[in-house]
């Protein structure tokens, strides 16, 4: 679910808020059911809540919020409102243990980030609204503002299918899913099927003044990474890991301002929730280890799955650029999305 703030839109285009909200949900389930998760960190200068206790633990038991910097607390108090109205138990508490997980980029470029429009009631209506359609792309949901190798960033998907088999031994597929919200890097290190598109647009058409005009500041790069494979918290701390080809091979390099931080979930357990009750009548004892059956992939078996992660990584990034169309936002600053014509014609004959 992708969800845009901005309360003078469409009556006015261009406005100070430039912002939004992207609510992931883990599975349809999420409150009975946590998922194993992993995450890496390219590069630390950013923010993921709940990212300890997925260190310490590999379980996410929170739908995934990906917004604007400043909206860090009340997308995080938003996901608890949620599960206080939605989510009680018969003694009238809050039955689960649920740690918000919510990552940031900083679009202050064309967002008021002082405004704080974002607020937990667009959370809320992210989670309850969520579905399985297809994602919105570009200047949309917590991408609304963001801005990609100097260009119109925002939000983009992309998947694979990767053959495998299952327990039984029957042959299947597999589905990695991915979506970033792609706030970073300059002009100059943006490459399309290895093409330096952005360093030879800016050779044609940038003058040394108007360089001094564009946003330098390096942002930020949040990649989730959804699949159904059986797959257990190490493994999925290595799937994240491999978001990074995709990324470098668009002309991400982990820069020192950036906030890399990518996620990874797998659907292929069901870790189900235990109620917990604040007058001890919880559903097991803490103190009596009690096994649980869950199923993983070998390790030789899954470089496919790295391979479609750095794939789909890659292409969910050239989404971005596709689909996000330029922006005038906070303090009359303008934004160019990426010129898909001029691209066309930089890349066909180096590929051809």
């Amino acid at each position: 679910m992708t969800q845009p703030v901005n309360p003078h839109f469409p009556k006015h285009e261009h406005s100070d808020t430039n912002t939004g909200v992207t609510t992931i949900l883990p599975r349809k389930n999420w409150d009975k059911f946590s998922s194993f998760a992993g995450y890496f960190t390219f590069n630390g200068a950013g923010e993921m809540t709940s990212s300890h206790w997925l260190h310490e633990t590999g379980i996410l038991s929170s739908p995934i919020v990906l917004t604007t910097t400043s909206a860090i607390g009340d997308a995080y108090r938003g996901i608890l409102e949620y599960c206080y109205k939605h989510c009680r138990g018969e003694d009238g508490e809050m039955g689960l243990f649920i740690l918000p997980c919510v990552a940031e980029t900083f679009d202050g470029f064309l967002n008021d980030q002082s405004l704080f429009a974002v607020t937990p009631a667009h959370i809320m209506e992210g989670i309850e609204r969520a579905s399985s359609d297809p994602v919105a792309e570009g200047n949309t949901g917590g991408g609304t503002g963001m801005i990609c190798h100097r260009f119109k960033g925002g939000t983009g998907s992309s998947s694979r299918t990767v053959r495998g088999f299952d327990l039984n031994g029957e042959e299947t597929t597999y589905t990695v899913g991915v979506l970033v919200q792609a706030n970073y890097g300059p002009a100059e290190t943006l490459h399309i099927g290895g093409v330096p598109v952005g360093q030879i647009i800016q050779d044609e058409n940038k003058t040394k003044e108007d360089l001094a005009r564009t946003p330098r500041k390096d942002g930020s790069i949040i990649v989730v990474i959804a699949t159904d494979c059986p797959l257990l918290p190490i493994q999925l701390q290595r799937l994240a890991k491999r978001a990074t080809v995709g990324l470098s091979k668009v002309g991400g390099y982990g820069n020192n301002s950036s906030g890399d931080i990518f996620l990874a979930f797998s659907t292929g357990n069901k870790i189900p929730y235990h109620e917990m009750s604040m007058d001890g009548g919880n559903v097991v004892n803490p103190y009596e280890p009690g096994p649980m059956q869950v199923s993983m992939s070998d390790n030789d078996t899954v470089n496919g799955l790295f391979e479609a992660v750095g794939d789909a990584t890659e292409e969910a990034i050239y989404n971005v650029l596709c689909m996000a169309e330029s922006m005038t936002g906070y303090k009359g600053r303008h934004v160019d999305a990426l010129d898909l014509d001029k691209v066309k014609r930089i890349v066909e004959p180096r590929l051809g």
